[in-house]
């Protein structure tokens, strides 16, 4: 898709990256955090995340200005570097974080307008999964309206939420006291890396979902007005999202301690405002929560959509996600996504699966394009002879490895169990090419990726017989 004066600019770009990084997560932060660590190793933490978020979007940035004819972004660079299966599932696993991410995020809408509706709470499933069909095919009339309209929209609720998020900061600053904020810095037992090494691992899968949706430029790349604005964009959107979600979790411990703070409900930053302000704190929060949320649907839809449609363009996903409506928007892709985003919310809604769990699982999914992307930056510096970008790469790529590590087994293997189907998608899509079977390589990237699947299947099995 070519460069056009309609297309996306810098701000609905920038705006995409930050929407979707910013969603129900930013909300959640002090509460999550504090369930598994203390102050230091939270700022531990943050300094680990800061630094491997920025250098994964310096090489986002450098791709983007290198490779521009790459659209898709993260599956594209995939596929470029390590060949047409890697490439799918690539796209594969970044497509089913985002709509796994979407049901996440209405799982938290029905849990804060429960703060106001008691209707919304968990027992009136029936009314949760009506509401549910409203609001996931209403955004689907949405955004078969046209994408570059649904970008502009998600302009106005991106600054729409970033008001009482600001609004908390400054709030907490002032209500903020040293004393609270020493309590147990490094956890019960003081400064000792045996105890505190576990705390830092704990905070990275928060800020892994936290940081999920760096991407966004990228995806859209192929609808920028001008190519350059994207690698901007990524750069800027992250730096930004950064400082404020820095913020909002270390400035909470000083308002209250790690015990405290753990075990507030979700959205915890409600409360800790509520602690601060009174109920219109815990009010406040809970409708920026709410706009926040309605803003990351929307964001996240347009990017599943995008990578379906851009990966089936390419031969790489079936044909069935290419169809254009007159509008230019993928609407098959998009009804794929909401189709898949319905089911998984009804599961979602009468198996009492929480935001955390959801997020999580989301989250794992989407580290596998992250670390072929950061790979990827690495071959195309080593390429340019570009000593700096082999480094940023490098530091990203060890980031993203680090992340599979910290984030625990567990949560790997469920990844691989949703990984798995793509394996009969991607023939699919080779039968509708002429290429009815693997190679040799792909059979064994294949056979790893159902082996890890099938030990996970047992894992899980295991553990409900154990209930």
């Amino acid at each position: 898709m070519k460069q056009h004066s309609a297309g996306i600019g810098f701000f609905g770009l920038a705006a995409m990256v930050v929407g979707t990084m910013i969603g129900g997560g930013a909300f959640n932060l002090p509460g999550a955090m504090a369930q598994g660590a203390g102050v230091g190793p939270v700022l531990i933490g943050w300094g680990i995340t800061g630094v491997g978020m920025i250098m994964l979007a310096f090489v986002f940035q450098f791709l983007a200005n290198t490779r521009p004819e790459l659209e898709g972004g993260i599956y594209a660079y995939a596929r470029e570097g390590f060949g047409k299966f890697v490439g799918f599932n690539s796209g594969w696993g970044y497509w089913m974080s985002a709509w796994i991410g979407t049901v996440a995020n209405i799982t938290l809408i029905f849990s804060t307008l429960a703060y106001f509706f008691p209707i919304f709470s968990a027992e009136h499933r029936l009314f949760r999964l009506f509401v549910s069909v409203v609001l996931i095919w209403g955004l689907f009339w949405l955004i078969s309206r046209g994408m570059r309209e649904a970008a502009l929209l998600n302009i106005v609720t991106t600054i729409a939420k970033l008001v009482p998020i600001i609004l908390f900061i400054v709030l907490i600053l002032f209500a903020f006291k040293i004393d609270t904020f020493q309590v147990d810095f490094w956890g019960e037992t003081g400064f000792v890396w045996a105890d505190v090494f576990p705390q830092v691992k704990s905070t990275m899968l928060v800020t892994l979902w936290a940081f999920v949706g760096i991407e966004g430029a990228v995806v859209l790349s192929s609808r920028a007005r001008h190519k350059k604005d994207v690698g901007r964009a990524t750069v800027i959107g992250l730096i930004g999202t950064l400082l404020i979600y820095m913020m909002i979790s270390i400035f909470s411990f000083g308002v209250m301690t790690q015990e405290q703070l753990a075990a507030l409900p979700e959205p915890s930053m409600a409360y800790v405002l509520e602690a601060v302000v009174g109920p219109f704190g815990a009010t406040l929060i809970n409708i920026g929560l709410l706009v926040s949320l309605t803003g990351a649907l929307l964001g996240w839809t347009i990017l599943a959509t995008e990578i379906s449609y851009v990966a089936s363009r390419d031969g790489v996903f079936p044909k069935v996600f290419h169809r254009l409506n007159a509008n230019e928007t993928p609407v098959n892709a998009l009804f794929i996504t909401q189709a898949f985003t319905q089911v998984v919310t009804a599961i979602a809604l009468f198996s009492e699966q929480t935001y955390l769990v959801l997020s999580s699982i989301a989250g794992i999914a989407a580290l596998v394009p992250y670390l072929f992307s950061a790979l990827y930056g690495w071959m195309e510096a080593k390429r340019a002879t570009s000593l700096r970008m082999m480094v940023v790469s490098g530091i990203a790529s060890l980031y993203a490895a680090w992340l599979l590590y910290a984030s625990g087994f567990k949560y790997v293997l469920i990844a691989m169990i949703l990984y798995a189907p793509g394996i009969f998608v991607f023939l699919l899509a080779e039968r509708e090419q002429g290429r009815p079977f693997l190679t040799r390589t792909q059979s064994m990237i294949a056979l790893i990726i159902l082996l890890c699947a099938t030990y996970g299947i047992y894992g899980l099995w295991t553990a409900a017989i154990a209930l």
